[in-house]
């Protein structure tokens, strides 16, 4: 009786095939790609539409300051809520590092908030020693060139 010896371990190829998870990596770069631009205003508002809108690139910066004011009467610097009482104290916290001709603040309102409300935030911001205020609008599509600041 002799003993017969399986060689079926040789045959296994232990490669690890990484094919599936690139594909994965892939659809997720893609997906980021596609939904970073989106996450800009953490707030959502609807403002107002304007003919004569002015291109203000600044605005979409990652350091700058934006106030926005929601239909409710809320009041958000960047992405946080803020009580309307604070805000002058908290937007001079955050311009005390920046040159003094890069000083704006920019301001989403929606469409449907309160007047009073919107001055309030103004009052607040002019409070904070800030002298360019820029005020966000959707621009109206028409055939006149765009101007740019």
């Amino acid at each position: 009786m002799a003993i017969s010896k399986r060689d079926e371990g040789s045959k296994v190829n232990s490669n690890i095939n990484v094919t599936p998870m690139v594909d994965v990596m892939l659809v997720l770069l893609i997906i980021f790609m596609v939904i970073t631009p989106m996450l800009n205003n953490k707030v959502n508002v609807d403002l107002p539409k304007a003919t004569a809108a002015v291109i203000m690139e600044n605005a979409n910066k990652e350091d700058a300051v934006t106030v926005a004011i929601t239909r409710d009467g809320r009041t958000y610097l960047g992405g946080d809520q803020v009580n309307l009482d604070d805000l002058a104290s908290k937007i001079s916290a955050k311009m005390e590092n920046k040159p003094e001709g890069e000083k704006t603040v920019y301001m989403r309102a929606d469409i449907r908030a309160k007047y009073g409300k919107v001055m309030d935030a103004i009052d607040q911001v002019r409070a904070a020693g800030i002298s360019q205020l820029g005020l966000l609008t959707e621009r109206i599509e028409t055939d006149e060139p765009v101007a740019k600041k």
